[in-house]
């Protein structure tokens, strides 16, 4: 067994150093306005699944009080060709600033998200001048499938979520064989994916309440304050 015996830190700027502690935890912001959830689906098709599915997660967010907006991704550009001032563009860019949470659902293609999700999250940048438009913000992922159950699209939107900075929420829906899922009308069956359905947006709405207000403490981070730190010293 090895005794630390010098708790110094020489690498660390000390003052930056910033020790998380309960009191330095804001109260939770007042409820003064419903929570502001985003929600893109993954395909172009008229009778798209991951439409339907989108639109039965705004259905079950908007019962529980939330306001939901939901981007049509139709007319947006592949990422990088058009300026970002094209509007399906600036559409996208300040629902994202708008949100405090988001839901991302795409249908699986060859084991993996469609163009048409990944397009949506390429044109989302990690940063608009001082402003983020994904960090501290919870997610819930979905997919649908054409055959049997599978994870790998929930898992790469994980992957995604994590890389854009935001707070995913433990549960996600998978729902098998969609096009038995819906009726003409493009509303969803009851069946036990419905359920999974609502317990994914209720968790989604409780964990997007829970961090309301104490996102800025959350994504605060040491080596940012250090980069900060740097950079303002150059101005001087």
């Amino acid at each position: 067994m090895h005794l630390l015996t010098d708790s110094s830190l020489p690498a660390a700027v000390p003052e930056l150093l910033d020790t998380p502690t309960m009191d330095k935890l804001s109260p939770p912001a007042p409820f003064d306005h419903p929570p502001r959830i985003l929600l893109l689906y993954g395909s172009l098709r008229e009778r798209s699944f991951s439409r339907f599915l989108t639109y039965e997660a705004a259905r079950i967010l908007n019962h529980f009080g939330a306001e939901t907006r939901i981007f049509d991704p139709a007319g947006l550009p592949m990422a990088g060709s058009v300026p970002d001032s094209h509007p399906k563009v600036v559409e996208l860019r300040e629902l994202s600033m708008w949100s405090e949470g988001q839901v991302w659902c795409s249908p699986e293609r060859h084991g993996a998200v469609t163009a048409v999700f990944k397009n949506q999250i390429d044109w989302i940048p990690l940063e608009l001048g001082a402003m983020r438009p994904t960090q501290g913000r919870t997610l819930a992922v979905m997919q649908v499938c054409g055959g049997s159950q599978s994870f790998n699209t929930v898992n790469t939107l994980r992957l995604l979520g994590r890389w854009m900075r935001m707070f995913t929420i433990p549960n996600q829906s998978s729902v098998a064989k969609a096009y038995q899922e819906f009726d003409d009308a493009g509303r969803m069956k009851a069946s036990p994916y419905y359920d999974r359905l609502v317990d994914v947006m209720e968790e989604l709405f409780k964990f997007t309440l829970l961090l309301r207000g104490r996102t800025d403490y959350l994504t605060d981070r040491y080596s940012e304050r250090k980069e900060k730190a740097a950079v303002d010293v150059q101005r001087l």
